[in-house]
């Protein structure tokens, strides 16, 4: 390998990462979830349980969902990448199910989620995130 040939490719991250650039935003904006999440349905958990289980077992779901996307879009790697990808998609859907159920029959979910209502009590960035997070995994797409 020539001297320019190992100069282009250290200047051009390989496909398999996904933590480079725009990635890296997304990972922390997806980290911060991951926290956000967490601390959320540890305290519904543990204080308001028996007043809407549904509600914090989605919290604690949506938590797990932000940990391992957060996770993966951070290691390089095809098998990485098919689980972010995974873990995208359920937040995406997730998100959308649950935000149209929580709308059209609020009483099922007395206490809000993450996801409830598209992520209205975040901003509406839960409806959001998964589609940047696509955008980007496209764009990443292991050869």
């Amino acid at each position: 390998m020539t001297g320019t040939e190992r100069n282009q490719q250290l200047q051009q991250p390989a496909k398999d990462t996904r933590n480079t650039g725009p990635g890296r935003l997304l990972i922390a904006v997806y980290a911060i979830f991951a926290l956000s999440a967490t601390a959320r349905a540890g305290y519904q958990i543990a204080t308001k349980f028996a007043d809407a289980p549904l509600s914090h077992i989605l919290s604690a779901f949506a938590a797990v969902v932000y940990i391992l996307a957060t996770v993966s879009l951070a290691k390089p790697g095809r098998t990485w990448f098919k689980v972010s990808l995974a873990a995208v998609l359920t937040e995406l859907v997730g998100v959308l199910v649950v935000g149209a159920i929580s709308l059209f029959d609020p009483v099922l979910f007395p206490h809000d989620t993450v996801w409830s209502l598209f992520g209205r009590g975040y901003g509406f960035v839960p409806l959001v995130l998964p589609i940047l997070g696509l955008l980007w995994l496209n764009r990443r797409r292991p050869s």
